[in-house]
């Protein structure tokens, strides 16, 4: 069998949304900039899901700009702030490297503010670096390697105080899956989601606006799509797609999140008790509960990965996006673990899909891969009873 524990980076298509794309694959195929009724259709499959994605955010419709994804996500948020309203960026240091190339990019002064060893914004040293200059605040939600719950809203009051002007933005790509948004990111000003990572297709997102909010500047230039925010045509099949996940994930969620948790908690006692020495990172604060991110001392991290792909389970070392590095995790390393420490980690990341066959084949095969990468026989540990954890 295969088990697949690499949600954080992609999951499966919901079948709601597979079923709502369908059509917009075949015989549908109008632009929703035109005006005849091939296009007025496609208009309306848009607007219907430009419905569903700000009932997911909490916004109005009017204040959803879809994307390619998570990245342009960012990016739009980012330099779409900055381009309009000149002034420093402050990030913290673990955000996505879509938000933090994007400052880098933007040509602004950027403030970068640490996290503490447990993987959490510091909040004590986010205070200083805010003052009335500061354009934009960014702070992701759910940290993509982790999955640590960052302190959003205590950071988003702070901004309130001391940097008036700065708009929040949020990148909450890894908590849509596992939070109610209108809730969790309701302190953020902008927030960022992206299909693939709630049940919806691979090359879509949305960007959310609250109502107020001081218009952007655009990052791609052309025809003047979504309110001349994001030209391009739309991708009417993808932003179908991601509209049936939404309403699919505002029915499934909390049921969802609660069975998982317990599946991400068996997992995590089994390896404890199974693989000496290995580290839970960030156990002691709250995470998704999609999300499990152990180090194992000894042993490389890209390695266990490839070892685990050939006994069947699919997992990563950290980001997808830094798949197939061998430096170490910019996040570990902003968290203060040490460089060699730093490369051992592994991420095991659970979805709707995932089931208890998937978490006793990995309880089988990370503890085998561990002991053969440090040359020694695996340790017998207990089995865990269903349920446990």
């Amino acid at each position: 069998m295969v088990a697949y524990l690499d949600n954080a980076a992609s999951g499966p298509l919901h079948p709601a949304a597979a079923a709502a794309m369908r059509p917009w694959l075949g015989e549908r195929f109008g632009n929703p900039s035109g005006s005849h009724q091939v296009a007025r259709a496609a208009r309306a499959a848009v607007d219907d899901a430009r419905d569903e994605i700000a009932a997911l955010l909490g916004i109005e419709p009017g204040g959803v700009t879809f994307t390619s994804g998570g990245t342009e996500s960012d990016n739009l948020a980012v330099l779409g702030v900055v381009g309009a309203r000149p002034g420093p960026v402050v990030v913290s240091a673990i955000e996505h490297p879509a938000v933090l190339a994007a400052a880098e990019a933007s040509g602004r002064e950027v403030r970068v503010a640490p996290v503490t060893a447990a993987g959490v914004l510091d909040l004590d040293a986010l205070g200083p670096l805010l003052d009335a200059t500061v354009s934009l605040v960014s702070v992701q939600l759910v940290n993509n390697e982790t999955g640590a719950v960052q302190p959003l809203a205590d950071a988003a009051r702070l901004v309130r105080r001391r940097a008036p002007r700065a708009l929040v933005h949020t990148d909450a790509v890894q908590a849509a899956a596992w939070m109610d948004l209108a809730s969790a990111a309701a302190a953020a000003d902008l927030v960022s989601i992206s299909g693939h990572k709630l049940g919806g297709p691979q090359g879509v997102g949305a960007l959310g606006a609250r109502a107020g909010v001081p218009a952007l500047r655009p990052v791609l230039h052309g025809g003047g799509q979504e309110r001349e925010l994001r030209s391009g045509t739309h991708n009417v099949a993808g932003i179908v797609g991601l509209g049936a996940a939404a309403a699919a994930l505002a029915r499934e969620r909390a049921g969802t999140a609660e069975r998982v948790a317990g599946l991400r908690d068996r997992l995590a006692a089994g390896l404890r008790r199974s693989v000496p020495g290995i580290v839970e990172t960030c156990a002691s604060v709250r995470r998704a509960p999609g999300h499990l991110h152990v180090r194992v001392p000894g042993v490389e991290g890209e390695v266990l990965v490839a070892l685990l792909d050939e006994a069947g389970v699919c997992a990563s070392s950290g980001a997808a996006c830094a798949s197939g590095a061998t430096e170490p995790s910019p996040v570990l390393l902003a968290m203060g673990v040490p460089k060699e420490e730093a490369q051992s980690g592994l991420r095991l990341s659970l979805g709707a899909a995932t089931t208890e066959e998937d978490v006793e084949h990995a309880l089988r095969a990370v503890p085998a891969a561990v002991a053969r990468l440090r040359g020694r026989r695996a340790v017998p540990g207990r089995r865990p009873v269903p349920g446990e954890g």
